[in-house]
């Protein structure tokens, strides 16, 4: 139980932090000695109110020019994934995906950011959108999402804002889909349950930090958690 408990005040700090990563930081903790069958239910619980602090908290800054089409892409291409998980062997994408995601942050470090959208293009834009769909329905890990959403979002609150909007979208799915399954049931609620408290204190601290952290330290976080997500994706499936 210590193990759970650490792995949510860790991970819901850097949810609170940077508004996602979260479940890069409780899989990573968990992983060692948890079936990420037993693992993916607690954190997408755990995860959805997190997302709706949020989203509320820096509500002035979501666009929904932005989330919402990202949000329709990011679901449709959950479906494929889930159907992917369930009936493939799925090491070998999530090593493909783990790769792209090192790229990513590799050339985010070194780009200078554009901060608007229209640069960016149509094709990347859906293609990115299904992509990270189907990585969330693979393996509930947002972090392409979250490559993509800090390319075309203003400031760090932005971020947050939009970000969190898409994840309220694709969990809200996952949870009705989990459900169905049977995936989440009275155990997993009741560990979800019990780590709440824990939960919102790591998350309240993350945002508490927010208010000292230069938009521009933030942005480095965000590509070093990215840069993370994808070692962390090679290395669990090689």
């Amino acid at each position: 139980m210590l193990v759970w408990i650490i792995a949510s005040l860790l991970a819901f700090f850097v949810k609170g932090l940077c508004g996602f990563a979260n479940t890069l930081v409780f899989t990573s903790v968990l992983s060692l000695r948890n079936d990420n069958i037993s693992i993916s239910p607690v954190e997408l619980l755990l995860g959805y109110p997190t997302n709706c602090i949020i989203a509320f908290k820096e509500r002035k800054s979501i666009r929904m020019r932005i989330c919402l089409p990202i949000s329709v892409l990011v679901v449709i291409g959950s479906i494929p994934g889930i159907l992917l998980l369930k009936n493939t062997d799925t090491r070998i994408v999530k090593v493909i995906f783990g790769f792209v995601l090192v790229l990513v942050a590799i050339e985010m470090f070194f780009r200078k950011k554009s901060r608007q959208e229209g640069k960016e293009g149509r094709i990347l834009f859906y293609l990115i959108g299904f992509l990270s769909g189907i990585l969330c329905g693979l393996y509930g890990v947002g972090a392409l999402l979250g490559a993509y959403v800090a390319r075309i979002t203003e400031d760090a609150s932005s971020f947050r804002a939009n970000i969190c909007v898409v994840f309220l979208v694709e969990n809200t799915l996952r949870i009705a889909l989990y459900s169905v399954f049977g995936i989440i049931n009275f155990e997993v609620l009741k560990l979800s349950i019990m780590l709440v408290p824990f939960m919102f204190l790591g998350l309240f601290s993350g945002i508490a930090c927010t208010r000292r952290l230069d938009d521009r330290i933030a942005g480095r976080v965000v590509v070093i958690l990215l840069l993370l997500s994808g070692i962390f994706l090679i290395m669990e499936n090689v």
